[in-house]
């Protein structure tokens, strides 16, 4: 039978003025009922996280960061649990959906290491500049639906550590796992640090001009990045926004193509696809092209695609039916402008699955190289030689991420250096450390996560100049 779901709203445990139904994608059948938010509830969420941030900056950061390691014990204590519902709603298999809860764990503990140390910018004879951080007060985070726990680790570890409450709304197809997070808090965390509301996309506008919301960390498309940044204009709210990608693989001609083929299915394949940083087109050289296409199409042939709670399952469904018929229009225009190898096949039963599907033969103007897909659908692009292909890997308005792949490393950090992107990695792929800053740049994204920059993105620098006071001089 399915349990209640909660808004937390000041500590406590609220229903919403509606709810709706939270769909699993493998079924397409309802599995609970999400409490609904309004304008209303928006407001007392905010009110109450303004309330609670004097008393919550005014612990020390050691204090906070206590409670922050308190929530990822519980979360690890509970990760089974957590995995589960996370795949039921969200559709990835669920050794994917562990990784995630245990890379959630992670996160926040290395937040809660992290310090606001001060800085001494001068030092010269009487006068002394210091810059130190403060909190910036109400946080408005807002999440997607293909990494729904993670994402808000990503957001809240930082915000809570610095002293910041924070609102948290999550997508509203994937709110389960946070609201079952809110229960967590509830019992942890002083009323009104962590508040969060679930709407179906319609309070985003109100979240993003509210005046009492310090900032605005957004992770989704790019289209509504613009939206929140020009909502956000009208009082000059902080934002940090982690938008789309279109990130290319660039496979160099010194490398085995069968293992260049193994690493770059799993880099574009995982979560079926549907991760901002996933490879989303690969480079292959012509001498190897033919080698390369043939040994990727036979891993998508040996997917095992299916619900994500069926032990040994590799693809899960896409997570929702809008992405969905997306991939599928993406799909048919690729049909028609390149030749299909492997899966490409809409499988004929409930749930929003489509096979791992490999392009070949594709123009770089074909919309599946141009635009994001964000699914399980992967165009194998041939090149002659490193300038045209570093050319052709730019010519995009995203810069995510991307990865480079062969055996002479140097060679392959040279190029790394030159692709215009915030992150790429050589040989590895997805290789996020909440250690090292995350960010995108172009339309990509603005600010970013993680790291001691993403961690300073949820403060404010403070400069402090002091000189001795000078007696006035007397006769």
């Amino acid at each position: 039978m399915p349990r209640d779901y909660y808004l937390l709203i000041d500590g406590e445990l609220k229903h919403g003025v509606s709810s709706f139904a939270v769909i699993n994608p493998a079924t397409e059948k309802p599995i609970a009922s999400c409490p609904k938010a309004d304008e209303t509830i928006l407001n007392d969420a905010v009110a109450a996280a303004k309330c609670a941030f004097s008393g919550w900056s005014a612990r020390s950061i050691e204090d906070r960061a206590s409670l922050v390691e308190a929530l990822a014990n519980q979360l690890e204590e509970r990760a089974i649990e957590f995995a589960n519902l996370l795949t039921s709603e969200q559709g990835k298999p669920h050794d994917q959906a562990m990784y995630e809860i245990m890379g959630s764990v992670f996160t926040l503990r290395a937040f809660a290491k992290m310090r606001l140390e001060e800085k001494v910018l001068r030092e010269e004879g009487d006068n002394r500049v210091i810059e130190h951080r403060t909190p910036l007060g109400v946080i408005g985070a807002i999440m997607p639906w293909n990494f729904p726990v993670i994402l808000l680790m990503n957001k809240l570890g930082p915000a809570l550590v610095t002293g910041n409450t924070i609102v948290a709304k999550p997508a509203p197809t994937t709110p389960l796992t946070t609201l079952l997070f809110g229960e967590i808090c509830k019992d942890t965390l002083p009323p009104g640090v962590v508040n969060i509301i679930c709407d179906e996309n319609d309070l985003g506008e109100a979240m993003t001009i509210h005046p009492d919301i310090a900032k605005i960390a957004f992770t989704g498309s790019t289209s509504t990045g613009r939206r929140v940044m020009a909502s956000a204009a009208s009082n000059i709210k902080r934002v940090s926004l982690e938008l789309g990608g279109n990130d290319a693989a660039i496979v160099l001609d010194d490398i085995d193509p069968k293992l260049a083929a193994e690493k770059v299915y799993h880099g574009a394949m995982t979560n079926a696809g549907q991760i901002c940083v996933a490879i989303k087109r690969a480079y292959v050289p012509e001498g190897i092209y033919d080698e390369f296409c043939e040994a990727i199409a036979e891993l998508a042939k040996s997917a095992i695609v299916d619900d994500g709670s069926k032990q040994g399952t590799t693809i899960g469904p896409v997570q929702n039916q809008k992405q969905y018929e997306r991939v599928r229009e993406l799909l048919e225009d690729a049909r028609r402008s390149g030749v299909i190898i492997a899966g490409g096949e809409v499988m004929d039963r409930d749930g929003y699955f489509i096979t791992p599907t490999i392009v070949r033969d594709l123009d770089d103007d074909a919309r599946l190289v141009r635009e994001e897909q964000f699914g399980p659908v992967l165009p194998v692009l041939k090149y002659n030689n490193i300038e045209e292909v570093v050319d052709r890997a730019n010519n995009s308005e995203y810069g995510l991420g991307g990865s480079i792949w062969g055996q002479d490393v140097k060679r392959a950090i040279d190029i790394a250096k030159r692709i215009e992107t915030g992150t790429v990695w050589v040989n590895q792929f997805l290789a996020i450390d909440p250690n090292i800053p995350f960010r995108g740049s172009k339309q990509s994204g603005l600010g970013g996560e993680l790291g001691e920059s993403g961690f300073h993105e949820y403060t404010q620098p403070h400069i402090v100049n002091a000189v001795s006071l000078i007696a006035p001089i007397t006769t």
